[in-house]
């Protein structure tokens, strides 16, 4: 897959694709719908997704609590794995300020050159949002392309319509199977692991830490996990335990993803790992002593198996 950050960068051969639009936050059924139905309505072209960086949401809402369910090389490495061709992740200022009409004309055709374009029914476009979905179908017409408008995804008879927001609630409620029902696969947390204060060591679980800055919380406890180890001498998968959470026994600060591996021994640090949330197990707790904490952390490691074992 050839990933283009930056609209000046997009070559001759890049044109003529087509193209599903959106943000693709959590890359989920729905939007595994859209691209599949690209690649029906244009199967001779290339299939690619357009979408925009930062977040539209983040430029409007800065001081907002982080909403993403992936970040941006998550995405792109979920995208590839469904097999685009193209991602143009175009800068969100070059285009916030044009209206339907200029992007329509100025970046679906005159910079992309799309063949067709695939977006879901609630697509909106152009400063102000502006444009809806019916408008971008006249508007692909005049600027020689076709515009395809899929209809919600819903799961089983239809009536649960997927989207990323119905994900990131799940998640927030401490649903991670419902979230996962949604998007297609284990909701994930990627990143290279940190070094934190080594009191995992001392109570005996070394954990494998990730930051969460940027992304949204899911519900903030202990959760059994997958881990995918995606680099290095360790590269492999194992099944875990993770805690969420602010560590309220000790320091605090911002919230960690903190996972213990199973059977696992070796030095992680600066290794790139994703790790699934597969069943919430319980709240972040303050307890009266470390003792306490470390009988509660050996239940959680055996209820985490036992779920882990039952998939």
């Amino acid at each position: 897959m050839r990933r283009i950050r930056t609209i000046d960068d997009v070559l001759p051969s890049d044109r003529g694709a087509c193209a599903a639009i959106g943000n693709f936050d959590g890359v989920h059924l729905g939007h595994q719908a859209i691209l599949d139905r690209a690649r029906e309505a244009a199967p001779d072209a290339s299939r690619a997704v357009l979408t925009f960086e930062p977040h539209p949401r983040e430029v409007f809402a800065p001081d907002a609590p982080p909403f993403r369910l992936m970040r941006p090389d998550t995405r792109a490495h979920r995208l590839e794995k469904l097999g685009l061709d193209l991602l143009f992740e175009i800068e969100f200022d070059r285009v916030r300020d044009l209206s339907p009409e200029a992007f329509c004309a100025e970046i679906c055709a005159a910079t992309l050159g799309l063949t067709h374009a695939v977006v879901g029914e609630d697509f909106r476009f152009g400063k102000g949002r502006a444009g809806d979905a019916e408008a971008f179908v006249r508007l692909g017409e005049t600027n020689g392309f076709g515009v395809t408008i899929l209809p919600a995804f819903g799961l089983g008879d239809g009536a649960s319509r997927v989207s990323s927001s119905g994900v990131r609630a799940a998640l927030e409620e401490g649903r991670p199977r419902d979230a996962a029902a949604m998007l297609g696969h284990w909701h994930r947390v990627d990143g290279p692991v940190e070094h934190g204060d080594k009191r995992g060591r001392t109570l005996g679980y070394p954990t494998a830490n990730l930051g969460m800055e940027g992304l949204l919380l899911p519900k903030l406890g202990v959760y059994a996990v997958l881990v995918d180890i995606l680099d290095g001498p360790h590269a492999g998968s194992w099944q875990g335990v993770a805690s969420l959470g602010v560590r309220p026994m000790f320091d605090g600060g911002a919230a960690k993803l903190e996972t213990f591996l199973f059977d696992f021994d070796g030095d992680l640090y600066g290794t790139e790992i994703s790790v699934a949330l597969v069943e919430f197990l319980r709240p972040e707790e303050k307890f009266d002593g470390i003792e306490t904490l470390i009988a509660q952390m050996d239940r959680d490691k055996a209820e985490a198996r036992a779920v882990l074992e039952a998939l």
